[in-house]
């Protein structure tokens, strides 16, 4: 059983997506995304500096528009999965790719998420902290020691040995510094602030009202919500979107729960290797492919169905 992962923002740099817009659903989706959210998609890929492309808004509308891009053109193949799992911003993705989202609404509810969770970093600042090598207990007992009546969570269960805190600048500089004294190895995270913490309450309000102003349709295949690593129910969207800007994302339990089901093949669709290797520490026997370059691309299509593509 097949699986597409959409990864989140995180592992963009300058000309990902450039050297595939010469496949029409590519470049429609990316112009679909230029439209809605005000940003030369193609052009960011095509001549996008490194700051440019490494701006918070433009690296996520890029992402999505990639992984969405790619997933329509691999359909229009027909080559498909039997479910699909994002990877936080990837879950939107993912609503979109399943035919849940139409193109339109999907980037109108990013944009929305994007320019709420930029407003709700500038109220509050935060920022976020990878405790390598920690536990899921592990993780907790730090949070529990060093919030001291500040923020301080869970905000990602990666993967075994990976889970990442989240919470108020100072809350971070003391679990940082506990988690050293352990002898134990982190790693401050590139983000604008606490992301998956309550720190964007202001958000998550924001992502609801969007959610009940679209358009939502039953999707073509089961799309696993990183949550709580449940099927995602269209009728609770958007408690479960508004939830997800505030809630741990579970990845390493969503995953989980998909081998359990059957599930052999993991293809990341989108660029860079990020779910790859996360996929690979949880269950080093699941297959693993990438889909986010021209001849990554051309692989798996020719793989799938025998035809290359020049």
């Amino acid at each position: 059983m097949t699986v597409f992962m959409f990864p989140g923002q995180g592992a963009q740099k300058p000309g990902m997506g450039a050297d595939l817009l010469g496949i029409a659903e590519v470049a429609q989706t990316f112009a679909i995304a230029g439209e809605v959210c005000g940003v030369d998609v193609a052009a960011l890929a095509r001549e996008g500096s490194a700051e440019q492309v490494n701006d918070a808004y433009n690296a996520q509308v890029l992402a999505a528009a990639l992984s969405v891009g790619l997933s329509h053109a691999l359909d229009a193949r027909g080559i498909q999965a039997e479910a699909m799992l994002g990877f936080s911003l990837g879950q939107i993705s993912a609503l979109m790719a399943s035919g849940a989202l139409s193109d339109e609404d999907g980037f109108a509810l990013l944009d929305v998420r994007a320019r709420s969770m930029a407003q709700a970093c500038k109220e509050r600042p935060g920022a976020m902290y990878a405790l390598l090598g920690a536990a899921h207990e592990d993780a907790q007992g730090i949070c529990d020691t060093c919030a001291q009546d500040e923020i301080l969570v869970c905000a990602n269960y990666n993967a075994p040995g990976q889970v990442v805190v989240s919470g108020d600048v100072a809350a971070i500089e003391r679990a940082e510094k506990a988690w050293q004294a352990l002898g134990k190895r982190g790693a401050r995270l590139n983000t604008a602030g606490a992301f998956h913490s309550p720190l964007m309450a202001s958000a998550s309000n924001a992502v609801q009202e969007k959610c009940s102003e679209l358009s939502w349709k039953q999707p073509a295949v089961s799309v696993i919500c990183n949550t709580d690593a449940q099927v995602f129910d269209i009728s609770q969207a958007a408690d479960r979107l508004a939830r997800q800007v505030v809630s741990p994302v579970h990845f390493e339990q969503s995953v989980q729960a998909l081998i359990r089901q059957g599930s052999d093949q993991f293809v990341e669709v989108g660029y860079g290797a990020v779910l790859n290797g996360l996929v690979r520490r949880i269950d080093k026997r699941a297959g693993r492919v990438r889909v986010g370059t021209f001849d990554e691309w051309n692989a798996f299509v020719s793989e799938q169905t025998g035809i290359g593509e020049e």
